[in-house]
């Protein structure tokens, strides 16, 4: 995992230019409290500057095993966007044929493949409708099925009834 300390931060581009602001948000993620929303801070910031309007971008390969690995930490406490993140940056990378910068790959390839098991974790004793959209998309996106997962991110259960009323009509 690129140390948050390193000067290479401040190489990496992200949708408003230089990550230099990137690895500050990191460890305000880390200290941010359970159950705090998405549109809450550091989560609205990381969102915008990495997976800004379906594009992807070098610093968002690097922030990628920082969120996995503090999901690692703790997927019990781990709210939806812990697996929404690096899905939607995986589903967007895979959508614009996005290459991931060489001295970047092994360690988001590396977080992605604890995404599977991670989500089984966060799901555990949770009956939360969010949560297993983005499990779900979390391990559709590792698969390689990004179409998949990002119609995953897209059912909620009232569109999932929705889906199979016009299925069951064909």
């Amino acid at each position: 995992m690129l140390p948050l300390d390193s000067p290479r931060w401040g190489e990496l581009q992200h949708a408003y230019g230089r990550a230099g602001d990137i690895p500050a948000r990191l460890r305000a993620l880390a200290a941010m409290p359970a159950g705090d929303r998405p549109e809450d801070e550091p989560w609205f910031t990381l969102w915008s500057a990495l997976a800004h309007q379906g594009d992807v971008y070098p610093a968002s390969f690097a922030a990628v095993p920082h969120v996995v690995n503090l999901l690692a930490i703790d997927p019990r406490r781990a709210g939806a966007d812990f697996l929404h993140f690096p899905a939607w940056v995986e589903i967007c990378r895979r959508n614009k044929n996005v290459a991931v910068p060489d001295d970047l790959r092994a360690d988001y390839e590396a977080a992605l493949s604890q995404l599977p098991s991670l989500a089984v974790r966060v799901l555990e004793g949770r009956n939360d409708p969010d949560l297993l959209r983005c499990a779900c998309a979390a391990i559709s996106a590792v698969l390689g099925q990004a179409t998949v997962a990002q119609a995953m991110l897209e059912l909620t259960p009232d569109v999932a009834r929705q889906f199979l009323e016009w299925f069951s009509d064909l």
